[in-house]
């Protein structure tokens, strides 16, 4: 497998706990406990390319329940970093909760340290890409976060489903002829 160097900058968003036990720009969440992409000890930091898809991350988990404390963070990796595109093929069970194939792959580009960056579709919207960021690997470096903001997170999202409304008795008028 060989990278690429990115040819722009590459700005990704990471959603964490304020006072969380980890820092949101972080791996130690993911060194103590495995992922789809990744095995526990695997030094890797998850972000999302669009703000939206990073607050579905978030949304997944959280069974309906409004999050307190939950801060993002815009992510800046520079043109000239390394990254690899994960495709389908490489482990076609991947869309599976606890795919061995998505961890073995991901476990493998970290230990082989073959780029700072793996991009890897979303489980939740397959159309949108999630990022891995190896922070052992000598482009981390280059990765900048920036400051922790406040995520402000529509109520309407866990409001209640309100009762579909009922029709009127009003028809639409029939076309002479008809």
């Amino acid at each position: 497998m060989t990278h690429r160097r990115l040819d722009r900058d590459c700005t990704a968003y990471r959603i964490g706990h304020a006072s969380g036990r980890y820092p949101i720009f972080s791996p130690e969440g993911a060194r103590r406990r495995a992922g789809r992409w990744h095995r526990a000890g695997d030094p890797v930091i998850y972000a999302c390319e669009h703000y939206a898809t990073a607050m579905l991350e978030i949304l997944a988990y959280l069974a309906g329940v409004l999050p307190s404390q939950q801060h993002f963070i815009t992510i800046t990796i520079p043109n000239g970093v390394s990254y690899e595109v994960f495709a389908e093929h490489q482990a076609p069970d991947w869309r599976e909760p606890d795919s061995a194939g998505a961890r073995s792959f991901g476990h493998q580009w970290v230990e082989e340290a073959r780029s700072a960056v793996l991009f890897v579709p979303c489980a939740i919207a397959p159309v949108e890409r999630n990022l891995l960021i190896n922070a052992e690997h000598p482009d981390f470096a280059k990765i900048e976060a920036g400051l922790e903001t406040p995520v402000w997170w529509d109520e309407r999202l866990f409001a209640p489903t309100p009762p579909a409304k009922k029709r009127g008795s009003a028809r639409t008028p029939r076309a002479k002829g008809k």
